[in-house]
């Protein structure tokens, strides 16, 4: 660290020399590539003051934006230490949505005129509006998804008009047919003109500031004679409706200091993108370009490991990257762990956590980050049975949450039901997946974010469920109601000093001495639905969010990092599943994980964990490709007409039974089967998807099926 002390007498005591560099760079435009942990928000902060106390700008004539309220504090906060923030007069610290909001309502009479408007309180109604009119559900997973696909095509300033050909040339994945959607964003902008006057949303608050400042050369000029220098923060993260904001706000001008890492980029499914980050040199040729890349808040450990996830990452701008430099004492290497199955994985967390908690690390100093909130259910479980107080950020408890609290009611339902058979055990499971079936539950994971996260409650429902009939063969469907009232009772944590739940995009911007990383499994980290069937890449850019999301994890640690993923989703599961591939290289050989991920022993040797194709012998990456035996590229050898068969028995056999088709088997197992053919029951049952209570109600008929083809 290093000391100096401004012309105008500023000290910049504790700044090392590249955020002196910055702070002392020229007026005019300024980039900071600032990676994690660098003390990005103390240099910025200090830069402004630097600009003030030297004479270049007044305090009041500097707005500085950021994307989230506790960011806006946090800077406030400092400012304000250095005598510049919180008052009139003083340097504005604002998020763009609330600096444009109190500019609009300033502009508003000189724009619009003694047109009465209101924000928007809830968007919900408005749009159930709209897609009532399109011919849509309108249930609250749908809507939604329609609100984020609007709020979407608002941020990326793509108009109702040209949204279905702007979807068709990005290839988009849109979660209902882009036409539909076009018609919902046409009919929700339309219903916002009410007789009452104007409403707006959050995006509205944006355009109306930029087209006020593009088209009214007065309001332009009375506002850029306000404000003469700006500051973006977490310029990464800027969709393209905020850069025109920004643009608007500077007009020919060039007093402006980014800061950001695209490296940390995570929210471009809200339209944030790093473009204009990465070409702001070529924007302002004559920028002052600074890095910081000393690393303050994590050991040289935990940064090293930082530096070899992102230093994977493709079609990254040479000049962009940023290689941390750890500048703490060392620590602990990070640590990497595999587990049988989920439960045991956050059982084994659980215990590691409160050994933590033994040596003196504070409860509210450590974390559990998952990709889905839906994962945090193991973890409330474990930590709540060895009485570890937590908190749930960015997000309720699993069982608090309105599409668990609906399945857990649709159950009660099938429960005062006189007319279903006593279920127990594994029919029990048959029947939990027949209920939630109608809530969302199926074979596949479906499109759309709000349909996944759904989708992945039920899911781990139905592996709770499985769990439970695994300690107890005997439970019917009321005593699972009971114990599912008991967990949900059970967890009620205190709000403060708890270990802290989060998603890996709720824990961005925070930092613990402990981070416990879990579930990083291919199928969850990368998420599912970048990954192409047999688990090849199916989105490039997807992906490379995914392993940024990663990273952004890993820089969460201080000291204490904790790797782990589970080859099962219930105890006692098929353990189908491999380690994420983004950890490939990462887990030093000399690790437990690393040997305990290349084999498993029992009584006849050694076990290869994943399995491999039975055509070409390469590792099979993903729950279909095992069931199916085989890489999705190779020969099928399929035979239609037993295909055929299977599907005319499974119909018949799921209608006597009054369950679903799936519940029998699924589509890839009847494939699987109608490929390989089995003879008998243990070919059968080496078959995914088939265990010894589907060989014991179905093997009979399907080896009889099998056998009258082949003699056939």
């Amino acid at each position: 660290m290093t000391a100096a002390t401004t012309k105008a007498g500023l000290r910049l005591d504790g700044l090392d020399a590249e955020q002196t560099a910055a702070v002392r760079a020229p007026r005019g435009p300024v980039c900071v590539l600032a990676g994690a942990g660098t003390g990005k928000t103390r240099t910025i902060t200090h830069r402004i003051a630097h600009l003030v106390s030297a004479g270049h700008v007044r305090a009041d004539q500097v707005l500085a934006v950021t994307f989230t309220a506790r960011a806006a504090g946090e800077m406030r906060n400092r400012l304000r230490a250095l005598g510049l923030g919180g008052e009139a007069g003083q340097v504005q610290a604002r998020t763009f949505h609330a600096a444009a909001l109190r500019q609009l309502k300033y502009f508003w009479p000189q724009v619009v005129g003694d047109v009465p408007w209101r924000l928007i309180d809830r968007k919900f109604p408005i749009v159930a509006q709209a897609a009532g009119r399109a011919g849509l559900p309108t249930d609250t997973d749908t809507l939604r998804d329609l609100t984020s696909e609007i709020e979407w095509a608002k941020g990326t300033l793509i108009a109702p008009e040209d949204y279905a050909t702007t979807v068709a040339r990005l290839q988009r994945d849109a979660p209902f047919e882009a036409s539909k959607v076009a018609a919902v964003y046409s009919a929700y902008e339309s219903l916002k003109t009410t007789s009452d006057g104007l409403l707006l949303d959050f995006d509205d608050l944006l355009l109306h500031t930029a087209a006020a400042l593009e088209d009214y050369q007065s309001v332009a000029d009375e506002f850029r004679g306000r404000y003469r220098s700006f500051v973006v923060d977490e310029y990464q993260d800027v969709t393209p409706l905020q850069q025109r904001v920004l643009d608007a706000w500077l007009g020919d001008r060039d007093d402006l200091t980014v800061v950001g890492d695209a490296n940390q980029t995570i929210y471009s499914f809200t339209g944030a993108s790093p473009t204009f980050l990465l070409d702001f040199s070529r924007r302002f040729p004559d920028a002052t370009v600074v890095r910081l890349e000393r690393d303050y808040r994590s050991t040289p450990q935990v940064v090293s490991l930082a530096n070899r996830v992102i230093g994977a990452a493709r079609g990254r701008i040479a000049g962009t990257r940023l290689q941390l430099i750890g500048q703490r004492a060392d620590g602990p290497e990070p640590d990497f762990a595999e587990y049988d199955d989920e439960p045991a994985e956050a059982a084994a967390v659980a215990r590691i956590v409160k050994k933590l908690l033994g040596n003196g690390t504070p409860a509210s100093e450590i974390a559990i980050l998952y990709r889905i909130n839906a994962q945090s259910e193991a973890y409330e479980q474990a930590l709540t049975e060895i009485d570890i107080p937590y908190q749930v950020r960015g997000g309720e408890g699993f069982f608090a949450r309105a599409d668990v609290r609906q399945a857990v009611q649709e159950l009660r339902k099938a429960a005062a039901r006189d007319d279903l058979p006593d279920a127990r055990g594994a029919d029990l499971v048959t029947l939990v997946r027949a209920v939630l079936a109608r809530l969302g539950l199926t074979n596949e994971e479906p499109v759309g974010v709000q349909a996944r996260e759904r989708w992945s409650s039920l899911v781990a429902l139905v592996a709770l469920t499985e769990e439970l009939t695994g300690h107890d063969a005997e439970l019917d469907l009321t005593g699972l109601l009971r114990e599912l009232s008991a967990r949900a009772e059970a967890r009620h944590p205190p709000t403060v000093q708890g270990v802290t739940l989060a998603s890996l995009h709720a824990a961005k911007g925070l930092e613990w001495d402990a981070v416990f990383l879990v579930g990083l499994a291919d199928g969850t980290l990368p998420i599912q639905h970048v990954l192409g069937p047999d688990g090849t890449v199916s989105d490039e850019a997807a992906l490379e969010e995914e392993r940024r999301l990663l990273y952004v994890g890993v820089t969460r640690a201080r000291e204490h990092l904790h790797l782990s993923w589970a080859l099962a989703r219930s105890e006692g599961g098929r353990k189908v599943r491999r380690r994420s591939r983004f950890l490939v290289g990462l887990v030093p050989e000399e690790s437990p994980a690393s040997r305990i991920a290349k084999h498993t022993t029992d009584r006849r040797g050694p076990k290869r964990v994943h399995p491999t194709c039975r055509v070409c012998g390469k590792p099979l990456l993903n729950t279909q490709a095992t069931m199916l035996g085989r890489c999705s590229r190779c020969p099928a050898d399929i035979d239609p007409a037993l295909l055929s068969a299977l599907h005319d028995w499974r119909k018949l056999k799921a209608d006597e039974l009054k369950v679903p088709h799936f519940v029998v088997f699924s589509d890839t197992t009847l494939t699987a089967i109608a490929e390989q053919r089995p003879a008998d029951d243990r070919a059968l049952v080496a078959i995914p998807g088939i265990g010894a209570k589907k060989l014991q109600t179905y093997g009979a008929d399907v080896l009889a099926i099998v056998r009258s083809r082949d003699n056939g």
